[in-house]
């Protein structure tokens, strides 16, 4: 808990929210919540109390959460950006290596709220179909989060284990190497009758595996529960993937149509995490989908103003530590209830979790 009462009091009624049942939708809440956390952190967080300034974008002149500056990811490279003392720093999160030799980093005071913002939407998106009092098998493409503590990644899969996951569930890369053939081996074990399976990971440890199986020769038909989510990009050190092609080897190696593959949009800099609609609202139209305490906007990054297709801004109430208001380098196209990533920025970096991931796999080109 925090010592400063303001922020405590900020940490209550946003834990309060995410521990609600069901999946509580509250304009109004979301609106004087993002107005009071963003008056917090103009007057904790000195670099975004300037960076607000320079733009004429203080507290008392603020009527609409969507007025709240956002702040460049980029600026997570150069600043620790927090809302307390650096010195109540329970946990960094960084962002992956690429061509930048500077990590952006997320600094947190508190797992609390980053662990309540992030199970529910878990839940929501990967696995609607789980009954209550069941656990599913979660087999995660990544390292543990013991063997990789800076990775939000990785947290995150711990996090969904622990909570919503079997005593079976396990992380498939230990001591930098995605364990495939165990894992082939294991799945190919898995029961149809057995609780929902749900496969994860960077899309790039998705490569590797597929790759194995070519190799091999080997096809796995998995059950009818299993579900895939993948993160990161598709764009690797030494080859690419475009969405449609993994999804297609996914299919013809694993036996899991497109239909039970969601995509996650995430980034360290943020504490709440967006997927693909497909499972949860399988007859509608493919989009992504947040939490109740996070918004989109597609921004025209010329005028400043809402389009059909821009920048995608974030603003992200499981923020509270931090900035809640991220201008990322993506574009998006704005689908009302959901959006679409389509691409980045010209000139941003790759995304980096599914490249580190390809490195640490060895395809380095």
């Amino acid at each position: 808990m925090s010592a400063d009462p303001a922020r405590a009091e900020l940490d209550e009624r946003l834990l309060a929210w995410m521990r609600e049942p069901g999946w509580p939708e509250d304009e109004a809440r979301f609106a004087q919540t993002a107005l009071d956390l963003f008056a917090f952190q103009f007057s904790h967080c000195e670099p975004y109390r300037r960076f607000c300034e320079g733009r004429g974008a203080v507290p008392d002149a603020l009527r609409d959460w969507r007025e709240i500056p956002p702040v460049p990811t980029g600026a997570f490279k150069e600043l620790a950006l927090t809302s307390f003392p650096l010195a109540r720093a329970v946990r960094v999160f960084r962002t992956s290596g690429t061509s930048s030799r500077a990590r952006g980093e997320l600094h947190l005071d508190t797992l609390a709220l980053y662990e309540a913002s992030l199970l529910p939407s878990f839940r929501r998106f990967l696995l609607p179909d789980l009954a209550p009092g069941e656990r599913a098998h979660i087999v995660a493409l990544a390292p543990s989060g013991a063997d990789a503590g800076d990775s939000s990644l990785s947290h995150m899969f711990q996090v969904a284990m622990r909570e919503l996951g079997d005593p079976e569930s396990f992380f498939a890369v230990r001591a930098g190497e995605l364990q495939a053939q165990p894992l082939i081996e294991h799945l190919a074990a898995c029961e149809s009758e057995g609780p929902p399976l749900l496969l994860c990971g960077a899309a790039f440890a998705f490569v590797h595996l597929l790759e194995v199986l070519e190799a091999s020769g080997v096809s796995l038909s998995l059950p009818r529960r299993v579900r895939v989510m993948e993160t990161g990009g598709f764009k690797g050190r030494a080859r690419e993937r475009t969405r449609d092609e993994l999804y297609e080897e996914i299919q013809a190696r694993l036996g899991v149509p497109a239909t039970r593959i969601v995509n996650q949009y995430g980034m360290t800099e943020l504490g709440s995490q967006f997927y693909d609609s497909n499972l949860v609202q399988p007859d509608a139209p493919r989009r992504k989908q947040g939490p109740p305490w996070a918004r989109v906007r597609v921004i025209d990054p010329r005028s400043g103003e809402p389009a059909e297709v821009g920048a995608l801004h974030v603003f992200d109430l499981a923020n509270a530590g931090s900035v809640l208001a991220i201008q990322t380098a993506d574009l998006g196209r704005d689908l009302g209830d959901g959006f679409e990533v389509i691409g980045r920025e010209p000139g941003a970096e790759a995304r980096g979790c599914s490249i580190a991931i390809d490195e640490l796999l060895g395809g380095r080109g």
